[in-house]
């Protein structure tokens, strides 16, 4: 298993330098796409299926009103060529502005994949080693170690496979009207930057632990080494994907922004001022569409493939989709079993939520992306459909067994629920129509499936949730999400 105004468009092909060399199947007429279209948007599977039960397959529509997702994008490569692209729902509900194909998105940790290439490049161009050791390059800042690591060197290999010993995770960008701080504040987590300073924790090259920080420090080394700003660099790799569309440009420019979508809190709220900047443009900041970024991953596929005169060449794209630590390539997540080798990225920026994945040897893959915060699951149950609709290896939800549950056994669980980290946050649990149900502040309420004694599975995304008891044996509290909830009384 793994996990990260409707109409059919006519995407065209990359230009032959940049088709995978996949045996491609015969092009599909209008009506076959049609028929593929219809059943993705009434399959939707969840992260969980019941063993014995079959596949339980939810319309497109009733998920993103489960969820409470105004609008989502989708692109779909088949046969090696962008076979369809689709927009649903509203890119800013205010205004009833619907989703297209031309729809702006954030690609928040998408980012990441697409501006590793900058870096790779140079590398191409003899600028700068893959296991030199980046304090060489990187004249404008220095990276803060501790001493115990101060002699140990950290690599552009590191810093793209999140094995450099970085710190700061991710970034959640800037509302509107405060101020954005530059990349150098970023890094020294100076004001106006509302995060920590990128520092060396452990010892580079012997642990993976994913660090946006680490994209940063990337960034400034490819202005560093080119002279240019990272937007102008990107500029020029994105054109040369046929990314024109897209831009690392941040604020987002006002000439783009009637073609962005405005980001949507889990309540339904949209982010304020519709989206945040993010100076941090390698970690997260590209705006693209599901069929742009589409159009990296063929190019990825194609010079895999053997195709010259790209961005990279063969040798530097099977470098890029190497593993290493933890199954990560020089930028996207990879899971490799020879012919089935798929590579991918998932995306969270303040009300945006997407992910991407590809199989270069196949030529399939998909794009989803979404505007609301509770988007993850969305884009997870379509890649679901699709995966089943074009037959992906090893890309199913997870089965599991279930055991019969009574209305006597779940009165044990039955109550309110206050959350340790979240005490104005009220998660009920009711037995409702014959199941048991959990809801969590506003949120649509979700199925709990029992596996084992006092164990249950969250059935709208796969999460576990345990019960504890105390000494008499009464259910005292709940575990999920990394996060305890103590029962505060019975329904």
């Amino acid at each position: 298993m793994s996990r990260i105004a409707p109409g059919v468009v006519g995407l065209g092909l990359l230009s032959a330098a940049c088709t995978p060399s996949v045996r491609e199947p015969p092009v599909p007429s209008a009506a076959e796409i049609e028929t593929r279209v219809a059943r993705v948007e009434s399959g939707l599977l969840g992260p969980v299926q019941i063993a014995g039960r079959g596949p339980r397959p939810f319309p497109l529509a009733d998920r993103m009103a489960f969820h409470g997702v105004p609008g989502v994008s989708v692109a779909v490569i088949n046969g090696g060529r962008l076979e369809w692209a689709r927009g649903y729902g509203q890119a800013d509900v205010e205004s009833d502005r619907s989703v297209t194909t031309e729809t702006l998105f954030q690609a928040a940790s998408m980012s990441k994949p697409v501006a590793a290439l900058a870096a790779l490049r140079l590398v191409e161009e003899g600028r700068i080693d893959l296991d030199q050791d980046v304090g060489v390059s990187l004249f404008s800042w220095e990276i803060p170690r501790d001493d115990l690591y101060r002699e140990t060197p950290v690599t552009l290999r590191q810093l793209l496979t999140h094995t450099a010993g970085l710190t700061v995770h991710g970034f959640r960008g800037y509302a509107e009207g405060e101020p954005v701080p530059g990349p150098i504040q970023v890094l020294d987590g100076a004001p106006p930057a509302n995060s920590a300073p990128v520092r060396v924790d452990l010892e580079p090259g012997t642990q993976w632990r994913y660090s946006g920080g680490g994209y940063t420090v990337m960034q400034q080394l490819v202005e560093d080494l080119s002279g240019r700003t990272f937007e102008a660099v990107m500029r020029e790799i994105l054109d040369a994907l046929e990314m024109r569309g897209s831009t690392y440009e941040q604020p987002l420019p006002e000439r783009m922004r009637d073609a962005a979508a405005t980001g949507y809190r889990a309540d339904g709220t949209p982010v304020a001022g519709a989206w945040h900047t993010y100076p941090e443009q390698a970690a997260a900041g590209l705006w693209t569409t599901p069929s742009e970024l589409g159009r990296y991953a063929l190019a990825v596929s194609a010079w895999l493939a053997g195709a010259e005169d790209g961005v990279l060449t063969p040798s530097m794209a099977a470098e890029m989709l190497t593993p290493g630590l933890n199954g990560w390539g020089l930028g996207p997540k990879l899971e490799d079993s020879g012919h089935d080798l798929q590579f991918g990225h998932g995306g969270a920026n303040e009300g945006f939520r997407g992910g991407f994945i590809v199989y270069p040897r196949r030529g399939l893959g998909a794009v989803v992306m979404a505007n609301g915060d509770n988007g993850e699951p969305l884009v997870q149950e379509i890649l679901y459909a699709i995966a089943a609709e074009y037959d992906w290896p090893r890309y199913t939800p997870r089965t599991v067994r279930s055991r019969p549950l009574t209305a006597d056994q779940a009165r044990a669980y039955v109550g309110d629920y206050r959350l340790a980290d979240a005490p104005d946050m009220l998660v009920t649990i009711r037995w409702q129509g014959g199941r048991l149900e959990l809801r969590v502040g506003e949120r649509p309420a979700s199925e709990l499936l029992l596996t084992e004694s006092d164990r249950f599975v969250i059935m709208s995304d796969g999460t576990p949730l345990r019960f504890e008891r105390d000494g008499s044996g009464r259910i005292v509290a709940a575990n999920a999400y990394g996060s305890r909830a103590t029962r505060v009384s019975l329904r």
